[in-house]
């Protein structure tokens, strides 16, 4: 089975269903300078999205006729061979959707998971990823078996004590899982973290750390890194969340050294905390792919958009928090998957039936550099 028939079965199922269209979304184009948008985005980094407009660029290639462009609007853009596309994604975990996590404004529908396993095999499918980082996911099985009819193949490690097994429903602990394209990647070796507070104290956690290898010829990446990771949540955690990332950047020290790595997941942090400051000053030199859709630099206004029921009342929570870092040295940002308004999302905010999580997936193609 292919990827477009397996594409075409699940949208068919979907369609059955009469689900509505997924979120819709676009790749956009980034050159060697970062995009200068006009003031949607403006407005979204303002308010949070508030701006009701999708970012715009204008620094995009603009030489190509209209009417080549004409019938391929919904399209992504091939992965051409000569880049590699990352797709990094809270994927929402079953058990807690239904039970912890009490999203208020989401339809009941929208949180069973007949519906949200064709939509989460939905959004990752039409992006036509090459490797795909993935949190909260306690589903591994369903999910590794679909992607092996695929000739993908998968790493899993799950929390030490995953809050989805205090749930009454459950299918298991939830955790961190890469799955890779076996026909364009050698996994080389794998390591499986249980993040520290410190030297003692084993946090609950966790990180995959990948060594690859490009196998076909067109690929031409040689040896490089992929890591994926999910630090504690909540507010007030963020020393716990800074000693978290510490000791993983230690170990990307150690192991990768100056080789390219993607560091991917879902850090629980804005750009302001302290943990994604050592990230990007670290001695691995990284980049975040997501802020070069910015003039300034600065990540995006929310990746993450969610609200949810306490005894205070109802919390909503509009902020970026998931990343795509990268080896600036190694690869070069050649297109992002970009970031919806307000009104795509809608007032529902996310989980909704527009979307089967709260955390929208980030996809990058990182061309190498030689």
């Amino acid at each position: 089975m292919n990827r477009e028939n397996s594409l075409k079965d699940i949208q068919n199922e979907i369609e059955r269903l009469n689900y509505p269209p997924l979120l819709a979304r676009e790749f956009v184009p980034i050159k060697d300078e970062p995009c200068k948008l006009t003031n949607g985005f403006t407005n979204l980094m303002q308010c949070c999205g508030k701006g009701n407009q999708k970012a715009t660029f204008s620094n995009i290639d603009d030489d190509d006729d209209d009417d080549d462009k004409k019938g391929d609007e919904d399209k992504p853009p091939k992965n051409d061979g000569k880049s590699l596309r990352i797709f990094q994604w809270n994927i929402l975990a079953q058990a807690l959707c239904q039970g912890a996590d009490n999203f208020v404004l989401c339809p009941e529908e929208a949180l069973e998971w007949k519906y949200r396993q064709l939509r989460i095999l939905e959004e990752l499918h039409r992006n036509d990823a090459s490797i795909y980082c993935l949190q909260e996911v306690d589903c591994f099985s369903v999910l590794k078996e679909h992607f092996q009819k695929l000739k993908f193949d998968g790493v899993f490690h799950p929390k030490p004590q995953s809050p989805c097994l205090d749930q009454e429903i459950n299918t298991g602990p939830d955790g961190c899982a890469i799955f890779y394209d076996e026909e364009k990647f050698k996994l080389h070796d794998t390591r499986k973290i249980n993040l520290k507070a410190n030297e003692n104290v084993i946090t609950n956690q966790v990180a995959i750390l990948c060594k690859f290898e490009g196998i076909k010829e067109k690929e031409d990446l040689g040896t490089f890194f992929v890591a994926v990771t999910h630090l504690k949540a909540k507010a007030g955690y963020e020393k716990l969340r800074q000693a978290q990332g510490r000791y993983l950047l230690q170990i990307l020290t150690q192991e990768v050294g100056d080789a390219p790595l993607i560091l991917t997941g879902d850090f629980n942090a804005s750009y302001k905390e302290p943990v994604y400051k050592e990230i990007m000053k670290s001695d691995l030199l990284l980049s975040s792919t997501y802020t070069f859709l910015s003039p300034d630099r600065v990540e995006p206004p929310f990746t993450t958009w969610q609200v949810r029921g306490s005894y205070m009342g109802n919390k909503e929570t509009c902020v970026a928090i998931d990343y795509i870092f990268f080896s600036k040295d190694h690869f070069r940002v050649k297109s992002v998957l970009d970031i919806p308004s307000e009104s795509e999302i809608g007032q529902k905010r996310l989980p909704s039936l527009l979307y089967p999580s709260d955390h929208l997936s980030l996809v990058c193609d990182l061309e190498i550099l030689k």
